[in-house]
């Protein structure tokens, strides 16, 4: 295992979210976006000034993808999609997902085609895997996956020629992998790999440059990367317990952002990890890719 340049992050933002998530760069304008799920905001963070922004939203935030059209934002808000202005803050109904059902919409990442690809989570107690994964094509029709029903889902991020899709459904501690083709098919679903620490649950994920999946895990305080064959080649510590989301970002797309999280943590847990639900940052010896944008729009 190869150690990185930076083997542990640092406080970026001390945001303090309840849930934070959605770790992404926009290399367009050179800034961070993420989510925080449970206190329904959207946030943005400016290196160049080092200011953060933040808008309130309908309803809990839980994935959101840049558009083509960079004045909008594809919002994953629990019960729908929908649009996003970011001038004026109005939104636009899309569809609704999973009416009916005990769950809320999830993890989501845009394939290399441009389609928005998403999961969902069950909201009940004890967990059950009633969820679903599903894809916003250009003309925004929504369609299911034929993959398994996640309790959690998470990691969705794809390899850099688009041909190989990555997902997890947390609580089972693997993170797996199907064949994706530009035409939208899935198939051979696999293991792509199983944690082995004795804690933490993978989480959010992003690809880089050469292959490897970065991934947040989850009451674990680390971001573990794996290399195209599942194997493990690199890690990084963060001074948090429930990273989240990662995103490889700034302007050679060589920092790791990474979001967290309060939820679930009592005030004796918070005393000792204060900077929960902040934004870290290190620096990897690995660069990242332009995040893919979605190419549908609103009518």
């Amino acid at each position: 295992m190869t150690a990185g340049v930076d083997a542990r992050a640092a406080l970026v933002v001390d945001s303090k979210c309840t849930l934070g998530e959605g770790a992404t760069w926009c290399a367009k304008t050179g800034r961070f976006y993420w989510t925080d799920i449970e206190g329904a905001r959207l946030w943005r963070y400016d290196p160049a000034d080092e200011r953060s922004t933040s808008w309130a939203m309908p309803e809990r935030l839980a994935t959101f993808a840049l558009c083509a059209d960079p004045h909008y934002l594809l919002l994953g808000l629990a019960s729908r999609l929908a649009f996003f202005d970011l001038a004026t803050g109005e939104t636009h109904h899309i569809v609704d997902v999973e009416p009916g059902l005990n769950t809320r919409v999830n993890d989501g990442r845009c394939d290399r085609q441009g389609r928005f690809v998403f999961g969902t989570k069950d909201e009940g107690s004890p967990l059950q895997a009633i969820g679903g994964f599903y894809r916003l094509d250009h003309d925004l029709t929504l369609e299911r996956l034929p993959l398994p029903a996640p309790a959690i889902s998470n990691s969705i991020a794809f390899s850099p020629d688009g041909a190989t899709m990555y997902y997890c459904d947390s609580p089972t501690r693997e993170i797996r992998a199907c064949d994706y083709g530009a035409d939208g098919s899935v198939a051979n679903d696999r293991l792509f790999t199983r944690l082995t620490d004795a804690n933490g649950e993978p989480d959010g994920s992003t690809v880089d440059r050469d292959g490897g999946l970065w991934n947040a895990q989850w009451g674990g305080g680390r971001v573990v990367r794996y290399g195209a064959d599942g194997v493990e080649t690199e890690r990084v510590d963060v001074p948090t317990v429930q990273p989240s989301c990662v995103a490889l970002g700034g302007a050679q797309l060589g920092k790791l952002y990474i979001t967290s999280a309060r939820v679930g943590l009592d005030a004796a847990a918070l005393a000792g990890d204060s900077r929960a639900g902040g934004v870290f940052i290190a620096t990897p010896a690995r660069r990242g890719l332009p995040e893919p944008v979605f190419l549908g729009a609103p009518a």
